[in-house]
């Protein structure tokens, strides 16, 4: 019985799945987003949001986990400093999962995880809002 497990599984050995893990994110920080199974996925999104956390604290200590755990380091230093800088204001939740259908040849439940959109893209639509509801509220009063 599964009672009360939380892991997701995705039938292969503990070095496997932690590979996997580790090169799924790094194309995911390389791509910004990547296809891929939805309980495949799910796990790739957890460890993503600790990597941007990491990169969000910048210390050298968060940097050697980061390195530890992606065995990469020139996405390490993407990540350190083009990627999680963008998400300082955001309190997690840094990856969207939309899922997509079946895959054709054995109709597994395929998914895109993609990061969110950045605080600057946030703060800039906030503002066009903004804009649009001043601008449609200016000719209502200009009217009468």
């Amino acid at each position: 019985m599964r009672h009360r497990v939380a892991t997701f599984k995705i039938n292969r050995s503990s070095a496997h799945v932690r590979a996997l893990l580790a090169n799924s994110v790094c194309s995911l920080i390389e791509h910004n987003q990547i296809k891929t199974t939805l309980v495949r996925a799910k796990r790739i999104r957890q460890l993503a949001d600790q990597m941007i956390t990491l990169g969000k604290r910048g210390d050298l200590h968060a940097r050697r986990l980061a390195v530890a755990k992606l065995h990469n380091t020139i996405l390490v230093k993407k990540l350190f400093d083009e990627v999680a800088p963008q998400y300082k204001e955001r309190q997690g939740g840094y990856t969207r999962i939309m899922k997509i259908g079946p895959r054709i040849g054995d109709a597994a439940e395929m998914a895109i995880l993609a990061f969110v959109e950045t605080d600057e893209q946030v703060k800039a639509a906030k503002a066009a809002a903004e804009k649009a509801e001043a601008e449609k509220a200016a000719p209502a009063t200009d009217a009468q």
